[in-house]
């Protein structure tokens, strides 16, 4: 039997496990998927903004300088993740030789959940740190090194598991303490809402109905929303509803008022002036490629 189209737009039901996995959820709703990996060793290159990328130190070192920071020193073994997709210049050491992976993201929904990450996440190899860091490296330098059928996918799945487990480790070590919607999904307390969002987002979701999933009060649960992700519990399911749809306008044939209705509108007009506030474009704009298609624009 011929299924909907729309019936493809959405993500399989998660398993039973990971009930309240909001990270995973968040991942998916960016579209998260590992690129191409190249190997370099020239003394000098400089990446342009909006690629978000990885380096694996093979031999030597490497300085990698993002604009405005302090430039972050690396040794072999280390990894450093840039996942916010800001530029930088690598400077290398004598001799020296390192991976470089692309991911590949949906952009406008994944820049205002990873812009609040910072530039680089930096994840030491050495003796004593990070254990599940060598068995992935060398899953993916052996399918580089030596592709076989399945290269491709076995590449992406690697670079897929190096991004989870760094932004893991970085947020075990105690420094993402406001690192907005990571916070949260690591937040035993605020993981079931995120959840609930990210799995719903055309849902009407009341801020007391949130609340219950806390076992909070309204008023504390819109406070320590507001602390962690940095906006209100009803901006952060108006950007994630509006994220949708443009993925869902650009993925899909879907007509307009049919992904109006499935992201949380009752008519097509105030899905269309809520979209054109958000994105600087009508959804017919954006499906058809016209539009402004600045991901660095949020929902008000």
């Amino acid at each position: 039997m011929a299924q909907d189209p729309e019936d493809f737009a959405d993500s399989p039901q998660p398993p039973a496990y990971g009930e309240h996995d909001a990270l995973s959820d968040v991942l998916q709703a960016i579209h998260l998927q590992g690129g191409y990996v190249r190997r370099r060793s020239s003394p000098r290159e400089r990446h342009p903004a909006g690629a978000r990328l990885l380096h694996i130190v093979e031999e030597g070192g490497l300085s990698v300088e993002v604009a405005g920071e302090n430039s972050v020193e690396l040794g072999a073994g280390d990894l450093v993740l840039l996942v916010r997709g800001d530029a930088h210049l690598v400077r290398a050491t004598p001799h020296a030789s390192w991976v470089t992976g692309e991911f590949l993201v949906e952009t406008v929904v994944a820049a205002p959940l990873l812009g609040v990450l910072p530039p680089a996440i930096v994840i030491r190899g050495g003796p004593g740190s990070a254990a599940w860091l060598p068995p992935i490296k060398e899953l993916l330098m052996s399918e580089v090194t030596h592709p076989a059928p399945g290269a491709r996918v076995m590449v992406s799945r690697a670079l897929d598991l190096l991004f989870i487990w760094s932004l893991r480790s970085w947020a075990s070590s105690g420094d993402a303490r406001h690192a907005g919607w990571l916070t949260a999904a690591l937040d035993p307390v605020l993981a079931p809402v995120l959840t609930a969002i990210h799995r719903d987002p055309g849902r009407d979701w009341p801020v007391e109905e949130l609340a219950r999933l806390t076992s909070l009060s309204r008023s504390a649960f819109a406070t320590r929303f507001a602390e962690s992700v940095g906006e209100t519990p009803g901006s952060y399911v108006l950007r994630c509803r509006l994220g949708h749809a443009a993925h869902l306008l650009r993925g899909t044939a879907v007509p307009v008022g049919r992904i109006a209705a499935r992201v949380g509108y009752t008519s097509e007009a105030a899905f269309s002036r809520a979209f054109s506030r958000a994105y600087g474009s009508s959804p017919r704009a954006w499906r058809g490629g016209t539009g402004s298609d600045s991901s660095e624009r949020t929902p008000e």
